[in-house]
């Protein structure tokens, strides 16, 4: 399991370690350089840690219920203490405060606790070390493309020396990137700490969650609302890159992109709890790239709407030796048709939910109509599917799928705005898509497959009785199932994505949200028993935070993957949606 827990602020994400070190976090963007990264380089990743004398100690993590707050309490032979990890957010001036600013809150518990900081930043991937200078009560890192600066009421020679100290009172670490904080340091760091708690503890309450599983749902509401780039709307896939699927795999992705068909999903997932703001958000940064994509749109974009993400490798370890450690991602320039579907779904309520009125959109129908039309023009054409394999084109089942919930999606939007015309060409669209999918049915078996011409089964078609193309009730919707489980379903109950050969060899481990999707497939066709078991099977795979990676390792449970992972944390969200509406629970948290 990945023994981390992350704090954000919809600027920035940082992922902290049991042993208080920050191992990851880039600045100033999701997908800029890591200032520290040690989690993919010891030696070259910086570090950012407040440890105990002495090797021997233990410790725990836990959040404050209901908060992204983070909290790491250490024991050691001579005393315990409490760090405090946040990234200010809160509203202020009618707008939202979310500084690149990290805090970190001291505390001695019990004993006398002698603890040494050393705080470590680096650039450009660990290649650029900055030098450093003293002022009163700060450290300036010089060299960054803008000031970085550590404020704290620590004696900084202990810092600069990294040389013990008895923690007697609490202390402050403030770091920041740009505006340095120019205010009283205690007051200021408890004022943010309360503003933030209260903030997060606000945003839960705002929400429409039922009683079935609401911690975890909470949780992962939670982890998704800090993957989003707020300044223009994007959603992250994961704020990590690298992290392989399975050792030795060579499966290491850059995920801090905004992929559109990853935001579909999680924004399926905020509607389901019943927060719209995120949606809204959506809409302009799909704007911007419709805007300045007259052509086709890439699978994904940078998180501020820039086409070109060049892939390329670094020289560094990679996580426990995972080579090769890539930024950027080739599945830029790959076709994956079905991301017009999405597009589409991702924005229906916008259109078709009452509580929007069309002055809140620029333009609202004329992204429909460019939208559809990018579905008919690409109707026939091979794509590298929602996996992204890099040398195999198809014509995927899962792709016209989206282009018939996207025609379904328009159709929707039609009638609401009666127009005529936007629901003759939605309609050809679903009929042109529902006539591919058919060609994808092996009617021997009784499936659906991957592709038109083969035979390989695939997790995402999962999807064709979520969305209802194969009615619950129906007998297809059962022998689908029923193949799809005696194919792709581990003894353990969780689910690879296929399991055939692809570009580095077979899979070799299961796919998280593709075993909440068979939750949710579960209780579309009322085996409501049999999705509650399986669901409360996979939390077992959170880590001791409630927090999903990508992939998990069946035979030993072990985490694997970018971390933490949206798709896993839509998966689960989702997936206790589907399961408390056919338990009829109340969501009673509104």
């Amino acid at each position: 399991m990945y023994d981390l827990g992350v704090v954000g602020n919809c600027a920035f994400l940082a992922h902290i370690d049991k042993s208080t070190n920050i191992s990851w976090m880039c600045w100033p963007r999701f997908d800029s350089s890591f200032i520290f990264g040690s989690l993919l380089d010891k030696k070259k990743g910086g570090e950012f840690s407040i440890l105990p004398n002495g090797d021997n100690y233990t410790s725990h993590q836990y959040y404050i219920k209901n908060t992204n707050v983070l909290c790491t309490e250490v024991q050691s032979s001579e005393g315990n203490y409490r760090v405090t990890d946040f990234a200010p957010r809160f509203y202020q001036f009618e707008r939202y405060l979310r500084p690149l600013m990290l805090i970190r809150k001291i505390e001695p518990l019990s004993g006398t606790p002698r603890v040494k900081v050393v705080c470590e930043p680096v650039g450009d991937y660990g290649d650029f070390k900055p030098t450093s200078y003293s002022g009163s009560n700060h450290i300036q890192f010089d060299g960054f493309e803008k000031q970085v600066r550590l404020t704290t009421n620590i004696s900084l020679n202990y810092i600069e020396e990294k040389t013990c100290f008895v923690l007697d009172d609490v202390k402050y670490l403030v770091l920041t990137y740009g505006a340095p904080l120019e205010a009283a340091l205690e007051g200021t760091a408890e004022e943010f700490l309360r503003q933030t708690i209260k903030y997060w503890r606000t945003w839960v309450k705002s929400t429409s969650i039922s009683d079935f599983y609401q911690e975890q749902v909470i949780r992962s509401a939670l982890v998704l609302k800090i993957h989003q780039y707020e300044d223009t709307g994007a959603i992250v896939a994961a704020a990590t890159t690298s992290l392989p699927e399975s050792p030795g795999s060579e499966r290491n992705w850059d995920y801090r992109y905004c992929w559109l068909r990853d935001t579909y999903y999680t924004l399926t997932a905020f509607n389901n709890i019943g927060h719209f703001e995120e949606m809204e958000k959506y809409f302009n940064y799909i704007a911007n790239i419709s805007a300045q994509n007259k052509s086709t749109y890439q699978p994904l974009y940078t998180i501020s709407g820039g086409r070109d993400i060049k892939e390329r490798i670094l020289d560094l370890e990679g996580y426990l030796g995972n080579q090769p450690v890539r930024i950027g991602n080739q599945a830029y320039e790959h076709i994956q048709n079905d991301v017009y579907g999405q597009v589409l779904i991702s924005l229906l309520p916008l259109y078709v939910d009452g509580r929007f009125i069309d002055t809140e959109r620029a333009g609202p129908r004329k992204l429909v109509y460019e939208t559809l039309e990018k579905i008919s023009v690409t109707m026939n054409q091979k794509d590298a599917g929602l996996w992204e394999f890099r040398n195999l084109s198809q014509y995927h089942c899962y792709t016209f799928l989206f282009h018939w919930a996207g025609g379904q999606a328009a159709l929707k939007i039609a009638r609401v705005t009666k127009d005529d015309h936007m629901a003759v060409i939605a309609k050809d669209v679903i009929q042109k898509a529902s006539l591919k999918i058919e060609q994808c049915l092996d009617v021997e078996r009784g499936v659906y497959t991957q592709a038109i011409g083969t035979r390989n089964l695939d997790a995402s078609t999962l999807q064709m009785i979520m969305m209802n193309y194969l009615p619950y009730d129906s007998d297809m919707a059962r022998s689908h199932l029923a193949q799809l489980e005696r194919d792709l379903k581990t003894p353990e109950g969780l689910f690879f994505r296929y399991k055939h050969s692809d570009d580095f060899g077979m899979p070799e481990s299961t796919f998280m949200i593709c075993s909440f999707w068979y939750v949710e497939a579960l209780a579309c066709l009322g085996r409501v028993d049999e999705a509650l078991q399986q669901f409360d099977n996979l939390l077992k795979y959170t880590n001791s935070l409630g927090l999903l990676s990508e992939d998990v390792d069946a035979k030993t449970g072990s985490q694997w993957g970018n971390f933490p992972q949206a798709y896993s944390h839509v998966g689960l969200v989702n997936a206790a949606y589907r399961i408390s509406n056919k338990l009829n629970k109340p969501n009673f948290l509104m």
